[in-house]
């Protein structure tokens, strides 16, 4: 083996991967079995699991070879990079050697589409293949679903991966089309069907059959490049609720538009999309999925984009005074989950603990809820703060000033440390 080649390799391959979020093995519950390498545990890739651990995976690419000319990415035909190729054996031995070493989890697999999507999808498949079967590792496998790959593989790549993902790339379908004109939406569209319907299928034949092989465990997810079309924030949310209704994504994950190379069709060289607008998608994300909002509350045509300087619960909240104050001894689940400050932990606690007794200022302090928001939007059993005088200006205003006086505290805080 040439040492000095395969770490050039790893160096390009590794780099041109980074431009891809969607890593995560949530749901996965892979067991080491006969005496085998590994455990698929939750949370890959630089996340953290439940009880504060930081995993990662070995995260690269077959192949930054393609034969497509998409305006927004790295690895397009018509970019002037250095070109690169793992060979099967070659990612098989990195991963296991990586993982020996305690370096890595698992393996995130994806790749630049050469010759045909069949082709490229039958290599990612023969990885993953001979890790589980002649390896026998039992590590997290994530591998990245080739757009207009058939049927037959998508099904055979579930059988070895614990998670496949398909990225959607552009929120809209004119958006597609302008940027990747090669690329039709149905291409992405008809593996991520697949996907579903055979996790359908084997969790219920599992009901019927103790045999029965797993299928994606982990399940399906997808990726958004946000920025590059000057798409709007309730496009961006519109199209991850179909994805998540229609195809049951595990997660939608959102990637601001990074400039690699000048294109009339982009943003300027420069331009680059704000973290901060990455961070707001995910939060309006978590609202849609678990706190029971809608779409068209939050984003809506006389409110197309987030705010930036506040969280999309607080900014719909000041928009939405009419519904508040609420009083949390009598409010049902759904609204109290609506009060900015109050999380769906300090919601279950709250529910739980007025069975018991009224509740007052102290105990919501105690249960975690954040009174530096939620005391101008409730009423409590005590008259600590109920002023009502204020408007969603000067409510916003104090908020912002309580937090950024905070956050000047903590950075002072960590530069003495350093001192």
């Amino acid at each position: 083996m040439n040492f000095e080649r395969i770490k050039e390799k790893l160096n390009i391959l590794a780099d041109a991967a980074k431009y891809d979020v969607s890593c995560s093995s949530s749901g996965s519950n892979r067991k080491n079995k006969d005496k085998g390498l590994g455990n698929a545990s939750n949370g890959i890739c630089h996340t953290y699991t439940e009880d504060g651990r930081c995993v990662s995976l070995l995260k690269i690419l077959l192949t930054n070879h393609c034969i497509f000319d998409c305006a927004y990415c790295v690895t397009r035909k018509s970019n002037d990079i250095k070109r690169a190729a793992f060979k099967i054996q070659e990612v098989v031995d990195l991963t296991i050697n990586f993982y020996r070493r305690n370096y890595i989890e698992g393996l995130f697999l994806s790749s630049g589409i050469f010759k045909n999507p069949d082709y490229t999808m039958e290599r990612l498949i023969a990885v993953a293949k001979k890790l589980r079967e002649e390896e026998n590792f039992n590590g997290y496998i994530h591998l990245k679903s080739i757009p207009g790959a058939s049927d037959e593989l998508m099904y055979e790549a579930g059988l070895y991966a614990d998670r496949l993902s398909v990225n959607i790339e552009i929120p809209t379908i004119s958006g597609l089309k302008l940027l990747a004109p090669d690329k039709k939406h149905e291409d992405f569209a008809k593996p991520m069907l697949k996907v579903r319907n055979e996790i359908i299928r084997h969790k219920n034949e599992k009901k019927l059959i103790k045999s029965t092989p797993k299928y994606a465990p982990a399940g399906q997810s997808t990726q958004m490049i946000v920025g590059a079309t000057g798409e709007s924030d309730k496009d961006v949310m519109y199209s991850a609720t179909y994805f998540y209704k229609k195809f049951n994504m595990k997660r939608v994950y959102y990637s601001g538009y990074v400039p690699v190379m000048k294109d009339a069709r982009l943003p300027s060289i420069g331009t680059q999309v704000p973290m901060l607008r990455e961070n707001r998608l995910y939060q309006t994300d978590w609202l849609l999925r678990f706190y029971g909002f809608s779409v068209n509350e939050i984003l809506n045509d006389h409110h197309p984009n987030l705010d930036i300087d506040v969280d999309p619960k607080l900014s719909w909240a000041l928009r939405n005074l009419h519904h508040f104050p609420v009083d949390i001894n009598t409010a049902d689940k759904r609204m109290l989950a609506r009060i900015p400050g109050i999380g769906m932990r300090s919601v279950h606690k709250i529910m739980n603990g007025r069975k018991y007794r009224k509740l007052n200022w102290e105990h919501l302090k105690n249960m975690g809820v954040a009174l530096n928001r939620a005391k101008y939007f409730i009423v409590c059993n005590s008259r600590y703060w109920e002023r009502r005088d204020l408007d969603s200006e000067r409510i916003k205003g104090m908020i912002l000033q309580n937090s950024t006086g905070k956050f000047r505290n903590q950075y002072s805080n960590q530069l003495s440390l350093f001192s």
